[in-house]
């Protein structure tokens, strides 16, 4: 994971977009690790695409069981925040049925607006 994370960083460091680093890089892990918890071969693609306005995210699987976000978590929970976490950190993410099965899931950050002067 920490390879991918690595690369993550170093893609949106070469489009000036540091900025968004952490969030993408915190995204990418949950989703990736989303699949190594419930895809029975643990096998994914991951897509990393500078956007006119930001990044996406697309994580795509061979499973077609949805994600879902946990109603309740009790304090004390050791899983079960991902979808939560980035819904929180992201600007928008969702799930898309995946050519030829699975499922893609994916989300989107843009940078913070430049304040003017």
């Amino acid at each position: 994971m920490r390879h991918i994370r690595s690369v993550v960083r170093s893609l949106v460091v070469d489009w000036e977009l540091a900025d968004l680093a952490d969030t993408l890089e915190l995204g990418v892990s949950e989703l990736v690790t989303n699949v190594v918890r419930h895809v029975p071969d643990r096998r994914c693609s991951l897509l990393v695409a500078r956007l006119t306005a930001g990044v996406r995210v697309e994580v795509t699987d061979g499973s077609a069981e949805l994600p879902r976000r946990t109603a309740e978590l009790l304090s004390d929970a050791e899983s079960g925040r991902g979808l939560a976490l980035l819904d929180a950190m992201v600007d928008k993410w969702g799930v898309s049925p995946a050519p030829g099965g699975g499922k893609t899931v994916w989300f989107e950050c843009a940078p913070e607006p430049v304040p003017l002067r």
